[in-house]
């Protein structure tokens, strides 16, 4: 009777503690339709990155917003991006993103740091991206507008608790932190973008 009794007193503790139910990320395959709807502008929301440089970045990003363009051939897009970075305000206009067809892939190259990434199959207003690294592997969320439903954000939360991630490894942006968009107005304290 005793062990009858430990066993029905310990199953919700072992059914509490059980992990998510993880629903496999899909990757999109790049072709033609799906590139025009990467175009315009994106706010990044959240990110968790397991590759060193990317965790330290992290650390000193306040808020983030990019815009892809089209490239001057059909496999690069142009990215102009504006961040916080600690209290400084920085835009780039120089960042390229190539597009390898043939494994629906998209790099961006920087710095001699090739970062590869796939685009993930989403709602239409979201864009998640899975970056691998070398061997590391990260997820980011991006938005049309600084505005993601809960739903949405617990959804992927969900996805980088089933990569292994913690609630402590995983990076939020700030609206509070926006910066300006170049030659718009400044409030008092915030300083003057500077491009790259």
């Amino acid at each position: 009777m005793l062990p009858t009794l430990a066993l029905l007193l310990g199953l919700p503790l072992a059914l509490a503690a059980e992990p998510p139910t993880c629903t496999p990320l899909v990757a999109v395959t790049l072709d033609n339709a799906t590139i025009p709807r990467l175009l315009g502008q994106w706010v990044f929301i959240s990110g968790a990155y397991q590759y060193p440089p990317h965790q330290e970045e992290m650390k000193t990003l306040k808020y983030a917003v990019f815009s892809f363009f089209a490239g001057t051939h059909e496999d690069e897009l142009n990215v102009t991006e504006t961040m916080r970075v600690n209290d400084t305000c920085v835009t780039r206009t120089t960042s390229k993103i190539h597009i390898f067809w043939h494994n629906s892939t998209l790099v961006h190259a920087e710095d001699q740091v090739l970062s590869m990434a796939e685009l993930i199959q989403s709602d239409k207003d979201l864009l998640i991206l899975k970056h691998i690294t070398s061997d590391f592997v990260g997820l980011s969320l991006s938005a049309r507008t600084p505005n993601v439903s809960k739903e949405h954000l617990e959804e992927f939360k969900a996805h980088l608790h089933c990569l292994g991630f913690t609630d402590d490894e995983i990076f939020v942006a700030s609206e509070k932190d926006a910066c300006p968009v170049p030659g718009e107005k400044m409030d008092q304290g915030d300083g003057e973008p500077q491009q790259e």
